[in-house]
């Protein structure tokens, strides 16, 4: 596996995880997975284009 595949798994976890379904965090709105999906958006594109 390399490096650019470690971190694309990373961070769909990271997004799922983030999704506002427990109550505690319901009052965060999209936010969370918002950033975290576009963190992902940047890293897939880089990695596409052979940066990572």
């Amino acid at each position: 596996m390399s490096l650019g595949t470690i971190i694309i798994i990373l961070l769909i976890l990271m997004l799922v995880g983030a999704i506002p379904t427990w109550p505690h965090s319901a009052s965060w709105g999209y936010f969370p997975s918002g950033a975290l999906g576009t963190i992902l958006i940047v890293v897939l594109i880089l990695v596409l284009l052979g940066r990572i």
